[in-house]
């Protein structure tokens, strides 16, 4: 087995200083990285598309349920499948309380595939509360492309998906996928890949902190129990 060095105390803390520098560098560069990612132009959605959720059907519209923004996870489960992937069953384990992505004006769902009548099944066995929707008999996952053509056949793969509504009008913002995925299940790391990110202050581009019409992000964090939705 390969461990680490052992050292002593001081010379620990000497380490850990020079890793502690490029870290605070990571930050910055990914603090950077998000300000272009918030500079990205959108696309606005044309396309009707309808999916079934635990209400029946839903506009695309609908899925945010009145809120300015979506984070749609692509949850690999094709119609033919009896249960989901398990890798994007591990994902969705680790997503926390949404209350805090709804105080900043944002949804999350999953959307698959598989008809809800497997969905649903499924979803109680594991636990899960978060909305999650069948996107079946549509182009949704074709268009934002997590099913292809592969050797003649019909592929899945995992992704994100962040939309912007504004009125009744939705934008396409952001979409990544596979080891893009490394790392998410935070609220800010949803967040950060949305066009109106953390809405703080400090985030570049100036003045998306206030489009929503509240203080920057951070004031507004509560007790999950404690806000109004």
């Amino acid at each position: 087995m390969s461990l680490p060095e052992i050292v002593s105390r001081e010379q620990w803390r000497a380490a850990r200083a020079e890793l502690l520098a490029e870290e605070k560098a990571a930050t910055r560069a990914r603090d950077a990285l998000n300000a272009a990612r918030r500079r990205l132009p959108m696309v606005e959605i044309d396309k009707e598309y309808v999916f079934e959720g635990g209400d029946g059907k839903a506009t695309l519209p609908e899925l945010f349920e009145g809120r300015a923004q979506l984070v749609v996870y692509h949850f690999m489960f094709a119609p033919e499948w009896d249960a989901g992937c398990r890798s994007c069953s591990a994902f969705l384990d680790q997503i926390g309380h949404l209350a805090h992505l709804k105080a900043r004006g944002t949804t999350f769902a999953a959307v698959s595939r598989a008809p809800y009548t497997k969905i649903l099944p499924f979803k109680a066995r594991m636990g899960w509360t978060v909305p999650w929707y069948s996107s079946y008999g549509s182009d949704f996952n074709r268009d934002f492309e997590v099913t292809f053509e592969l050797d003649e056949e019909l592929a899945e793969r995992p992704g994100v998906s962040c939309f912007l509504r504004d009125g009744e009008r939705v934008f396409h913002t952001y979409s990544t996928h596979e080891r893009g995925l490394d790392g998410l299940g935070s609220t800010t790391s949803f967040l950060d890949l949305t066009a109106l990110g953390r809405q703080e202050e400090w985030e570049k581009p100036a003045g998306r902190a206030s489009v929503l019409g509240a203080p920057a992000g951070s004031v507004r964090i509560r007790y999950h129990d404690e806000y109004e939705d």
